[in-house]
Parts: structure tokens; sequence; C-alpha cells
């Protein structure tokens, strides 16, 4: 199974996902974003984008990566990746339902002046990180039009990453 912890930067994916490992028994954390690392990575570049995202082997790479994993290790796998994008959030889930992996997708959220609040005192990307703050309108817009049907919402908002991670290994028991 696959648990997905969507949302924008600042919602505690991050955080909340390692909990969320130490909560379910066999259990591994992968961070999609190493993917598009690596896409970055490949020289001369590819055609220049604002996000990795956006280039067409991001998608398909995560699907083959988790179905890859799984396959060799079994038990669960916790992604936290945003995709704030329906057409790849489609591609994804797609693919790793032609797997037979089943997904459980998480948002978490929480309101925009808390978001803004923990973009400004992040103490790993460095305070009002631009990228981060340039993802929150279209994460409210994403929100509003698809996302949250799309998933279960966790309202981050006045929960620690531990409540939240506790509220989703309870989610998942049920």
């Amino acid at each position: 199974m696959i648990v997905w912890l969507n949302g924008t930067h600042g919602a505690g994916k991050t955080t909340t996902s390692a909990l969320v490992q130490q909560l379910l028994p066999n259990s591994r954390v992968f961070d999609a974003e190493k993917v598009g690392e690596t896409l970055m990575d490949i020289t001369p570049g590819l055609p220049p984008t604002d996000n990795f995202q956006h280039w067409p082997p991001w998608r398909p790479l995560v699907v083959e990566t988790a179905r890859r994993v799984l396959e060799y290790t079994g038990g669960t796998l916790v992604i936290p990746m945003t995709v704030l994008v329906e057409q790849y959030w489609r591609e994804i889930t797609t693919g790793l339902a032609e797997h037979s992996l089943p997904v459980r997708h998480f948002v978490l959220h929480a309101d925009q002046d808390t978001l803004r609040a923990r973009i400004a005192g992040d103490t790993v990307t460095g305070p009002d990180s631009p990228f981060r703050l340039q993802y929150l309108k279209p994460y409210a817009e994403a929100a509003r039009t698809w996302l949250h049907a799309e998933a279960e919402v966790v309202d981050t908002t006045y929960l620690t990453p531990a409540q939240a991670a506790r509220h989703i290994a309870e989610a998942l028991k049920r």
C-alpha cells in the first residue's frame, strides 16, 4: 500500500511522514523529490522548467520506483510529496493502479496564515523561501477545485505533526 501525504509547503508533510512511518509496521518513507533531483542532475540538462514535476519522465519514474521498492520490501510506502496539478496526480494514480498498488491519499492542510508563518520560520530552507511561498496560491486553487475531493483532508492548523501522524495511522486502521 502507498500512503501519499500531499499538501503545500509548510503543511508538515516531511515531518509527519517520518512519524507515520514509525506508527506503521513494515513501512518506509520514499521521498519522490529525490527522483526529481536525479532528473535535475542529468547533463546536459533537460529543458528548463520551474518544477521538475513538469518533466514527463518524473511521474512514471515515481510510479516505477514505488512499485519496485514495494515489490522488493512489501509493506507500506509513505510518500510525502506535493502534487497540485490534477493531470499529474491522475498519471501517478493510474500508473500505481496498473500495478495493483492501493493508495490512501491524505492532504495535510493548514490555513494560509499558518502556512505563511511556518514558511517564515522554516530553519531548513530558510525563512520566507520564495520557492515555498509561490505554491500557496496554486495549492489554494487545487484545494478548491479538485485536491480536497480526492483525499482525506487532515487540517494541521492546530495539530502537531505527531497528532497528524496519529490521525493518519488511525484512519488507516479503519
